[in-house]
Formats: C-alpha cells, sequence, structure tokens
C-alpha cells in the first residue's frame, strides 16, 4: 500500500511538496532535488513525517 509523505526542504525546513511511496519495497526516506519557493532555487528535499 502506498503511504502519503511529506517533503521538506534541506536548508529552510518548509514542507512544500508531498509524494507518494510504498513502503514495502523502499526502506530509507526519500530525497529529490526540487523547487522551493522560500528559497528561490533547487535545493534537496527530504521526507519527513
Amino acid at each position: 500500500m502506498r503511504e502519503i509523505v511529506y517533503l521538506a526542504c534541506s536548508q529552510c525546513k518548509n514542507k512544500n511538496y508531498t509524494s507518494t511511496r510504498d513502503k514495502k519495497k523502499s526502506k530509507d526516506k526519500l530525497e529529490l532535488r526540487k523547487y522551493c519557493p522560500h528559497c528561490n532555487t533547487h535545493t534537496i528535499h527530504k521526507e519527513v513525517k
């Protein structure tokens, strides 16, 4: 079953995006490089609870 996760900017810690992932297949936390409107640049966004 897929679960909704929130992605937070690694620099300003704002939760800018949501995504889904399968907890059974991927054990480690999701990391994506996405645009942060608060930092006004592309940063790494990490999965948070």
